[in-house]
């Protein structure tokens, strides 16, 4: 993760932002009015589906017995059979 201020983020911001988006790092940018984050935008958007199932009830949890499941107890998943 990078650190700058405003100032040398201006001066480069092509080289943070190629950073952000190729690298995956993310840089926050400090200012006399608070912070913010640069993040490429498949970072961001994982994030906040991440939130987004976890602020469903018990979603954490099923989560959390799928990735435990050994692979051998999983079952095929046939999503048109499941939907009628």
């Amino acid at each position: 993760m990078s650190v700058t201020n405003a100032t040398n983020f201006r001066k480069n911001v092509y080289k943070y932002l190629d950073n952000a988006i190729y690298n995956n790092d993310p840089v926050i940018v400090t200012t006399k009015s608070g912070n913010a984050v640069i993040m490429n935008e498949e970072d961001y958007r994982s994030l906040m589906e991440t939130l987004y199932l976890y602020s469903i009830p018990g979603m954490k949890e099923s989560i959390e017995e799928g990735i435990n499941t050994p692979f051998e107890e999983c079952r095929e998943f046939n999503w048109r059979e499941e939907l009628k």
